[in-house]
């Protein structure tokens, strides 16, 4: 595997996906795999953009035709990453960067073992809580589910490589950044990448 997999996961409101937008505007050598979901878009998502939305019935499809590298019920909806997509890119020597949960990490770790694993913690429950009120996005039943399985998912922090707690955003992409950037200057990388200077210098 010449590219690099970054596995970014965190409970629901713990800032993941700003977190995610920003590095990726800053570090455009890394690239978003678009996910696909059974969920309604939220309003201003676009398909193809935030995610590939389909019917329960064609993700099921996709699940019996071995097309996902992992896939997952959260809340109620599927969420699935594109297997021969991601192969690919990384075969050509480009990062990618996954956006899932802790339940599609562990079966992304099983196929990559060298993924690189990050999770985001808020730095409250108090924190979180009005993160996910001021999102004025669910209702209060959805958001205590949402808390709920928070708690749960941050028991799975001991299986990631790297924890960022989302406390102050410009230090939270800093520490992102630091993890993109060290992993690209490690040997087996830099051995690929600049093959000639090493043939000449070593």
């Amino acid at each position: 595997m010449s590219g690099n997999l970054y596995v970014v996961a965190a409970p629901s409101g713990a800032g993941k996906t700003t977190l995610v937008r920003l590095l990726l505007e800053r570090e455009p050598a890394v690239q978003l795999s678009i996910s696909t979901t059974t969920r309604a878009p939220r309003p201003g998502e676009q398909d193809g953009r935030e995610y590939h939305f389909v019917a329960v019935d064609a993700f099921r499809a996709m699940i019996s035709r071995h097309e996902f590298l992992e896939w997952a019920e959260v809340h109620g909806n599927f969420y699935g990453t594109s297997k021969s997509w991601i192969e690919a890119q990384l075969a050509a020597g480009r990062d990618v960067l996954l956006e899932i949960d802790w339940q599609g990490a562990q079966q992304v770790k099983k196929l990559f073992p060298e993924a690189i694993g990050v999770f985001i913690l808020p730095p409250s429950m108090a924190e979180l809580t009005r993160r996910l009120v001021g999102r004025g996005t669910d209702a209060a039943d959805v958001i205590e589910r949402r808390l709920a399985a928070a708690e749960a998912e941050m028991r799975h922090v001991g299986e990631f490589d790297y924890v960022i707690i989302n406390d102050q955003l410009d230090q939270a992409l800093d520490d992102l950044r630091s993890v993109v950037r060290a992993s690209g200057l490690v040997l087996k990388k830099q051995r690929v990448q600049h093959a000639d200077l090493f043939s000449r210098l070593i």
